[in-house]
């Protein structure tokens, strides 16, 4: 495990421990290298009967190696509600480490994610930024916890065996076997598939990370240089920027204004705007007038009467 790299050793560390045997890997590693010097949450969402179970097996094995663990029950909104999950779980591991005074939360990402989350996302036409693996080291999303991620260079069948060595019975949540996941589909292929280098795979996802970094510097640099406020809205200075830049630029001129817009729309309207026309997205209406590219929230439909 990378802890020795990724983690400075001073404080305490928290872990966050599913049940699966991805955590639980996680936590045996920990309990290993770094007895006494960590503790353990595990996330209650309420979504599945079994959920309140898994959560007390985790207290449980804690327990009897004399870990620290705490259960977060949270509760997961309408809509998306993976998504909500997730946000819902990182929101209740950041106020955790926060009252515990925690210096870092690890979690159990390992090599056959970032495989898998990258090729997904290669069958759906995505960028750069859509095909950036997880860095071994983050923050917490909307927080300035910092998040560590060890096992990235550990495939899914290792961590199994850990646990087993372990003597341990990881929980399997039923979504992972379900097809109508498309991560199912994907991972029941990867499985019959002995030509695919799943860590080469894993690092290709970890180096488009470098290059949505690089791209991120340079789209500040072009923000910083060559984008103003005017009255109500925002002016872009059309360079000779990689359209890559470009493209990033219109997101997030578009994002300032309260507008959400991302893929095949951006690069059709910036192919309007370089042909002099303009067009709305996302509530923005965008206009080209002698190089420059100007945004403005949409008028109301009552304002235009």
């Amino acid at each position: 495990m990378a802890l020795q790299r990724l983690w400075s050793g001073q404080e305490r560390l928290g872990l966050a421990v599913s049940g699966g045997p991805d955590s639980l890997a996680m936590l045996l590693l920990a309990q290993g290298s770094i007895p006494g010097r960590f503790e353990v949450a595990t996330v209650d969402h309420g979504l599945r009967p079994e959920a309140a179970d898994e959560c007390a097996m985790v207290a449980q094995v804690c327990a009897e190696q004399g870990i620290s663990c705490e259960v977060l029950r949270v509760t997961v909104l309408g809509g998306n509600v993976q998504a909500t999950a997730r946000e819902a779980r990182y929101r209740a591991l950041a106020d955790w480490a926060v009252r515990r005074g925690l210096s870092a939360i690890a979690t159990a990402h390992h090599a056959d994610d970032q495989a898998e989350t990258l090729l997904m996302r290669l069958n759906r036409g995505s960028g750069v930024a859509g095909l950036a693996g997880v860095r071994e080291a983050g923050t917490m999303p909307e927080s300035s916890i910092p998040v560590l991620r060890p096992l990235l260079e550990f495939r899914r069948r290792e961590l199994e065996a850990i646990v087993a060595g372990g003597g341990l019975d990881a929980v399997q949540d039923p979504s992972n076997l379900d097809d109508r996941f498309d991560r199912v589909r994907l991972r029941k292929a990867l499985a019959e598939t002995d030509w695919l280098d799943v860590p080469s795979v894993a690092r290709s996802a970890a180096n488009l990370a470098d290059a949505d970094e690089a791209l991120a510097w340079a789209t500040d640099r072009e923000w910083a240089e060559r984008v103003s406020e005017t009255s109500g809205g925002l002016r872009y200075l059309r360079s000779d920027a990689p359209r890559a830049i470009v493209l990033r630029v219109v997101e997030r001129a578009i994002a300032r204004l309260g507008g959400q817009a991302r893929g095949g729309d951006l690069a059709r309207l910036a192919e309007r705007l370089d042909a002099g026309g303009g067009g709305n997205l996302a509530g923005v209406l965008v206009t080209a007038e002698d190089g420059y590219w100007t945004f403005r929230p949409e008028p109301s439909r009552r304002s235009r009467d």
